[in-house]
């Protein structure tokens, strides 16, 4: 043993601990309590974890832009939170598929698009086959409104909602086009999750009518929520508008009054009172909505005998 090595010796027997290798002297293996200890230079180490990518684009954050070392963290770590999903995802796509970016579900209805948080989403824009038999069976518009309805759910599906604009991009048509198939879509009862529906942007208001018309009907709420694409608590809120409508009407008010006291618009007012004269519910939901103008008589009594 070399006078560096029995000086560390002297240093374990003296200490019961290693000292810290100089870092002039090149990296060696030592005896430490009967095992071999690779004592390799930890620079290595950190030169190769230099040459990373993150550490490189972190160095143009500092230098390029003068960035502090935290904000250039933070940056770094908002670049792999928008562009991880891609990274990872786009080697698996199928054929026929193709990914866009799209307006995220959580997006309130007030937000500009260009302050929107986006999210990436995968679609089958060619099905293959199952497209083959569709276009052999019916027409080319009756195609493109199979494949609106398809990609409108997958995009649901993966917590973004699409727009007439992406869809008139994506099938190379006009928005007016569009628009003719969704009237087309809602004559069989069939409302895609776009965003002007689900987040109640548009002037249309069936996929409300929808919504009630299922509930009277008897269906749960996670089966309603699934046939209109829309989420529990929205078919539990509809249903609770119209209940509210339904028991302020049979208090004697009219339309405007029923609107402003329950917050409503009057065309969507209108079209709950509608539902209410010409659809006959289920009988555990006729007994369910009798309850609610028991309990709403009761309350105002109440409200009455404390005035």
């Amino acid at each position: 043993m070399g006078s560096w090595g029995g000086n560390l010796e002297g240093a374990r027997r003296a200490t019961g601990r290693l000292p810290p290798q100089d870092p002039g002297r090149p990296a060696r293996t030592i005896k430490w309590k009967g095992q071999m200890i690779n004592n390799t230079n930890f620079t290595h180490w950190n030169r190769l974890q230099a040459k990373s990518l993150d550490a490189q684009f972190k160095n143009e954050m500092v230098t390029g832009l003068n960035c502090s070392p935290f904000e250039a963290e933070a940056i770094i770590e908002k670049v792999h939170e928008i562009y991880t999903p891609l990274l990872e995802t786009s080697q698996g796509l199928k054929p026929g598929q193709v990914q866009v970016m799209v307006i995220d579900a959580s997006v309130a209805p007030n937000v500009p698009l260009a302050k929107a948080k986006q999210r990436l989403v995968t679609l089958t824009l060619y099905a293959g086959e199952e497209d083959i038999e569709t276009r052999k069976k019916g027409s080319v518009p009756v195609l493109r409104q199979k494949r609106l309805c398809r990609m409108c759910q997958e995009a649901f599906q993966q917590g973004g909602l699409l727009t007439l604009e992406d869809l008139a991009n994506l099938f190379n048509c006009g928005v007016r086009t569009l628009v003719n198939d969704l009237a087309d879509l809602r004559k069989e009862k069939i409302v895609p999750a776009l965003r002007s529906t689900t987040k109640d942007m548009g002037r249309a208001i069936t996929h409300r009518r929808l919504i009630v018309t299922l509930w009277l009907q008897g269906f749960e709420y996670s089966e309603i929520a699934r046939k209109a694409s829309h989420s529990v608590d929205s078919v539990a809120n509809y249903v609770d508008k119209f209940k509210r409508c339904v028991a302020l009407f049979a208090s004697g008010f009219d339309v405007d009054t029923v609107a402003l006291m329950a917050k409503l618009s009057t065309p969507l007012t209108k079209e709950f009172q509608r539902i209410h004269s010409d659809i006959q519910g289920v009988p555990h939901r006729l007994r369910e909505l009798e309850e609610f103008l028991k309990k709403n008589r009761v309350q105002n009594l109440r409200r009455r005998s404390r005035a």
